[in-house]
Formats: structure tokens, C-alpha cells, sequence
């Protein structure tokens, strides 16, 4: 089975509206576009939305990440996500906290299936 799926759509992380003025950019969504150029698979950005602002997860232990994360993503456009099999995309994946959150408010919201790619591992 490929992790890119016909049919399935990329959600990238979303970073929280005061991280994304102060960056100029999210590099999540910059990947899901280079990603959906390859794949022929549609983004959908703000699908999923930071309704939190948290203290960035470096140098936090795992459990601190999880708790930092906590119900700090939502889903916006539910009808988007029912049912649907929904790639997740980020920069990178340390010990999984924020992809977790984030894959636990899509299947939350209905999502069937929920995977993630991102461009790097940091054990």
C-alpha cells in the first residue's frame, strides 16, 4: 500500500496564526505543495487549524510534548475530512506528539485513515 494514495488529500501541520506572521511561511505547507506536485494529490490547507499557541517542543521531554499538544489542533471543514484517507505532512517528526494530536483530531472529526510523511526523523 502507498503512503500516497490516489484519491487521498494533504494536510499539512498547520502552526498557529501568531508563529505563521511572525515566520512568513509554514514549512509544512510548503512541503505538501512539492508533495502534491509530485503525486498529483490536492492539499488542504486549513482543514486542520492550531487553536493553541504552544511553546515551541524542543529540548521538551515526550511526555511534555504530548502535553504541550494536547487539544491544541481542531478540525475546521469536517464534511473535508469524513471518511477521507488524509496524509499528514510535516517538517519533522521527533517523538510523535504533534502528529499524534493532530491525527487524533482528524479521526476525531470522521477521517477513515490517517498517515503521515515528513522530511525528517530526529531520534
Amino acid at each position: 500500500m502507498s503512503l500516497l494514495t490516489a484519491g487521498a488529500d494533504l494536510v499539512p501541520v498547520p502552526l498557529h496564526p501568531t508563529r505563521r506572521r511572525q515566520r512568513g511561511f509554514n514549512q509544512a505547507e510548503l512541503l505538501a505543495a512539492a508533495l502534491a506536485r509530485g503525486s498529483g494529490l490536492a492539499v488542504s490547507p486549513g482543514v486542520l487549524v492550531r487553536r493553541k499557541d504552544t511553546p515551541p517542543q524542543a529540548g521538551l521531554s515526550s511526555a511534555a510534548r504530548r502535553k504541550n499538544v494536547a487539544g491544541a489542533f481542531a478540525v475546521r471543514h469536517r464534511p473535508r475530512v469524513m471518511g477521507r484517507t488524509l496524509v499528514l505532512v510535516d517538517d519533522v517528526t521527533t517523538t510523535g506528539a504533534t502528529a499524534g494530536a493532530c491525527a487524533r483530531a482528524l479521526m476525531e472529526a470522521g477521517a477513515a485513515e490517517v498517515r503521515l510523511v515528513t522530511a525528517a526523523r530526529v531520534t
